[in-house]
This record gives structure tokens, sequence and C-alpha cells, in this order.
């Protein structure tokens, strides 16, 4: 992508999440976010179609972080073991306790649903990339155990976004842990 176009399409983004920090999703008209990212209408259609498809570019942006693999960034170094489950949650939930503020104003917006599919479809993305061996050894269906260790995975991080992150990363890991490892030891 050009660097003025990334430029704009970030200024956009930006104001889109400093918006939502404030406002509630619906109550956020296109208007305000061009006069906060200080572009032009058409400039603003140019990058996004509508209002739905600047969230979904968002979460996208968000999840690529998020999702990406593991490595040492400084805050949390998790590259030491990259394959294992619980390093792989516990930077996933590092992520996402630093957009917390971003998530838990998507988990109370009328694009909630939009936002919850969205992360599911990552979810599974990602673990079908990654095809842990846990998955290719059990009996059930592959596609059955991810969609509920995806499943249990979002509900999980809806639960601590709306308990306001009190607990670690490392917390969250070793409970989603505690919940999932049964199903390996059938």
């Amino acid at each position: 992508m050009e660097r003025r176009r990334k430029k704009t399409r970030q200024a956009i983004l930006a104001a889109f999440q400093e918006l939502l920090a404030h406002k509630r999703y619906e109550n956020i008209i296109v208007q305000e976010i061009i006069e906060a990212a200080d572009v032009g209408r058409s400039t603003f259609y140019t990058h996004f179609e509508t209002k739905d498809m600047l969230l979904r570019a968002m979460c996208e942006d968000m999840f690529a972080h998020v999702l990406e693999d593991v490595t040492d960034e400084g805050s949390h170094d998790f590259s030491h073991d990259p394959d294992n489950p619980a390093v792989i949650v516990s930077h996933m939930l590092y992520h996402m306790q630093d957009q917390q503020r971003n998530i838990r104003g998507l988990l109370t917006c009328e694009s909630r649903d939009i936002f919850l599919q969205y992360f599911r479809d990552k979810l599974r993305e990602t673990l079908t990339a990654r095809g842990h061996s846990l998955l290719r050894e059990h009996a059930l269906p592959k596609g059955f155990l991810i969609n509920h260790i995806t499943g249990s995975f979002v509900l999980m991080v809806e639960w601590w976004m709306q308990n306001g992150c009190r607990e670690s990363p490392e917390e969250m890991a070793e409970m989603y842990a505690a919940l999932i490892t049964p199903i390996f030891h059938i």
C-alpha cells in the first residue's frame, strides 16, 4: 500500500477508535469519523464503503497482530516455547488486554455480533492453519474440536473483558487450559 494511502487509512482507523472510546458504535456517524480523521468524504469512501467495513478493517488489524506468531515483544516474551498452547493463549491475551478499550467498546455496541463472529472466524482460521498435533491425534472430528475451542475462547475473552481484565493473561490462560485440557484426555 502506498505510504500516503496507508497514512490516511491509519488516520481514519485512529479517529474511529478514539470515537469508540467515547461513544457507542451505533451513535457514531460517518461525518464524525471524517471530521476526526481530517479527511474528505470521498477519501473516506475510497478506503471504506461503509462504517461496518471500517469496523471489519479495525478488527482485521487488531486480530492480525493478536493472532500472529509468538515473538519477543519487550513487554512479554513467549518466543521460547512458541508451539505450547498455553504460551499461544497467554500471548493472545496480552494483546487483547492492550486492546481492551476497543474490545470492550465493541462488546457493548449494536455490532457486537459482527465483532464476535469475525473474532471466531479469525481464531478458527488461525487454529486450522497451525494444525496443532493435539487436534490431529484426536478421535473427534477436527472441525468439531476447532469450533468448540474457539467458541469457549471467545466466551472466556468476553467474560474477562466484561470483568475489567482483573486476572492476568497468565491466570486466564491457566483457567482456559483447565477447561479445555480434559478434552484431549478422553
